[in-house]
């Protein structure tokens, strides 16, 4: 689970990039590491925060705690210009507005934790 708290970032910047990619217009690559940055999304699971262990929930909620509201601003504005991504999170009732976090691993896994809002 800590390796999922740590990719949040990266994964906010892999969905940038993702999403600047089908954007053409572009002449800037997006500032990830070159390691992440080559990393391509194959499967996308969404998951919701309240289906998480006790303990997972803690560590996504304090992950919170020390993302700025302009960093999750960014993940969600990643994911609304990522097709196929807002059509995963409709799939399970969520938009954009719900996601906390998402953590891209080695193998193209993304995985998108949602919040129902209150």
């Amino acid at each position: 689970m800590r390796k999922f708290i740590t990719a949040v970032v990266g994964a906010t910047f892999i969905l940038a990039g993702s999403a600047n990619a089908q954007s053409p217009s572009q002449s800037t690559p997006p500032a990830a590491s070159p390691q992440r940055e080559r990393a391509t999304i194959k499967t996308v699971s969404v998951v919701d925060i309240d289906e998480l262990p006790a303990a997972a929930q803690a560590q996504v909620n304090q992950a919170l705690t020390n993302r700025s509201a302009d960093e999750i601003q960014k993940l969600r504005a990643a994911i609304e210009n990522a097709p196929e991504l807002k059509s995963a999170l409709a799939a399970k009732g969520f938009t954009s507005r719900d996601v906390v976090v998402a953590q891209l691993d080695e193998d193209g896994e993304l995985t998108i934790v949602a919040k129902r809002a209150g």
